[in-house]
Parts: structure tokens; C-alpha cells; sequence
């Protein structure tokens, strides 16, 4: 069983940054995937980034200002976000799946809030 806990979210003024994390109970592979995912409020969970190995993506609406970077070590998945907006603002979820099991794992989530 893996337990995936967030931390770092919080309020921040359009323009600023955060810094979430991600940990992991139990060691996860570099060859599985890890990710953020996002929900704003009455809308559904949407991407926002992902690794695996040394292959990133972001979404378009992210790429340029957020960083997804992960400490395999620490069993630790991050996200650098910049020049945040409040299109932002949502509960940000870390993402796990173990292409041993084939099973998707979740955090409970962190709110982000960006006031204009």
C-alpha cells in the first residue's frame, strides 16, 4: 500500500510562488510515474504535470512557470510553481502509478488559493 501526503499549499497574491511536496510512504520506482493534478472548484481534476525517468511534461496552461522535479532517495515528488494566477487556485494532488500493480495512487490533496 502506498500513502502519498502533500504539503506546501497555501495563499499566495498573483505573481508569487509556492513550492509543493509530495511524500511517499514506501519507495517508488524512477520507472513509475509520478504527477500534480488539479481541481478548481465545480470543475473536474485536470493534469498539470508528470515524470517519468528523465521525461517531463506540463500542461499547456503551466508550462514556462511550474517545475516538477522528484527525489527518488527521499521518495519525494516536488512542484515549483512561479508567477502563479488565480486561474491556479485549486486542491493540487499528487499522483502515483506503479506499473507493477497497474494501480493509481493519490494523495489527499493540498489547497492553493491565488487572489488577484
Amino acid at each position: 500500500q502506498v500513502q502519498l501526503v502533500e504539503s506546501g499549499g497555501g495563499l499566495v497574491q498573483a505573481g508569487g510562488s509556492l513550492r509543493l511536496s509530495c511524500v511517499s510512504s514506501t519507495y517508488i520506482l524512477p520507472r513509475d510515474v509520478m504527477g500534480w493534478y488539479r481541481q478548481a472548484p465545480g470543475q473536474q481534476r485536470e493534469f498539470v504535470a508528470s515524470i517519468i525517468w528523465v521525461d517531463i511534461n506540463y500542461s499547456d496552461s503551466v508550462k514556462g512557470r511550474f517545475t516538477i522535479s522528484r527525489d527518488n532517495a527521499k521518495k519525494s515528488l516536488y512542484l515549483q510553481m512561479n508567477n502563479l494566477k488565480p486561474e491556479d487556485t485549486g486542491v493540487y494532488y499528487c499522483k502515483a502509478n506503479l506499473r507493477s500493480s497497474g494501480r493509481d495512487y493519490w494523495g489527499q490533496g493540498t489547497q492553493v488559493t491565488v487572489s488577484s
